[in-house]
């Protein structure tokens, strides 16, 4: 490898916003790319500068549609013909990821499979955030650093200085964040355990622990159509607490979910700018991530460990 190979930043479409401010944030601005778009659909991304020999970022996140995710393999396959030397995603929301595993017949794994699309493509390192489960990075065959925005959200609960705090998980699969959560903020936790009898819909909702004269904050990586979030939250009013808020990595929000949200009792919603909000709300907050996914980006680029980035 030459002492130190350039380094570059890119964006394709639906993650403009967000890239940006990463390159801004690390000192630099976003490489010139262009997207030719055919009459029936089709589209090609092409760098409009070159990447010869240089270490290239691209950023994108891959939620719906699924022409994101094709054209970030788009853009990682050019950047290998154009001899890059290195090509780095940077998908700070990874789609897909709730399909990891055979959870009925006749299914297929999804996140493994856009893993492997990834890898096919020429990426040599895969930076994302907040993955559905952990384990998604052993479907990986190249290096993945796998973000947490915890030391974004942490700072912020400190700050709302709220008494008798309570964590809660939305779900079992959530115990593990919510744990780490309630530790470090050295409070309590509880769980909801949910009946779901099919996708995006919740039967039967119940707390495990006491909510009772608490104030409540509700920890996850993502809120999709708000269903959990709303019942639980519902439920924790109704059993005594005093409020309740949550934080969420990726406002995916389909549907009516911002909608939902606004008529609920939940006092706020923190989200991170992952994902584009569909639209503004007064319940909802933003925080972005572009600080420490350009600090992270320093720390690979010049070989140094990111551990120092995680909180919990």
């Amino acid at each position: 490898m030459p002492d130190k190979a350039p380094i570059k930043f890119f964006s394709c479409e639906a993650s403009e916003y967000l890239a940006d401010k990463i390159a801004r944030s690390y000192g630099m601005s976003l490489g010139k790319s262009s997207v030719t778009k055919f009459s029936d659909g089709e589209f090609q991304p092409c760098f409009e500068e070159s990447v010869r020999g240089c270490v290239t970022f691209i950023v994108q996140s891959t939620f719906p549609p699924t022409d994101n995710l094709f054209e970030l393999l788009l853009m990682i396959d050019a950047a290998k013909r154009a001899s890059a030397y290195n090509v780095v995603a940077v998908i700070p929301y990874l789609g897909f990821g709730r399909q990891d595993r055979k959870d009925k017949p006749r299914v297929s794994i999804g996140a493994k499979l856009v893993a492997d699309l990834l890898s096919k493509a020429g990426v040599s390192r895969v930076m994302t955030m907040d993955l559905h489960a952990d384990q998604l990075q052993g479907f990986f065959d190249v290096p993945v650093d796998h973000l947490y925005a915890s030391s974004i959200f942490v700072p912020h609960i400190k700050n709302l200085e709220l008494d008798d705090l309570v964590i809660a998980a939305p779900d079992m699969g959530g115990t593990k964040r919510a744990n780490a959560y309630s530790r470090f903020l050295n409070c309590e936790m509880v769980i909801c355990y949910k009946l779901r009898k099919k996708a995006n819909y919740v039967d039967e909702i119940t707390i495990i622990g006491d909510v009772n004269n608490k104030n409540v904050v509700i920890v996850d990586d993502m809120i999709d159509t708000a269903g959990t979030l709303l019942l639980a939250a519902d439920l924790m009013m109704k059993s005594g607490a005093r409020s309740v808020h949550a934080v969420a990595t990726h406002p995916v929000l389909s549907g009516d979910a911002v909608d939902k949200i606004e008529k609920s009792a939940i006092t706020q919603v923190v989200v991170t700018d992952t994902i584009p909000l569909s639209r503004q709300s007064d319940k909802i907050k933003v925080l972005t991530v572009a600080d420490l996914f350009a600090d992270v980006i320093g720390k690979v680029y010049n070989y140094q460990s990111i551990s120092s980035t995680f909180i919990v």
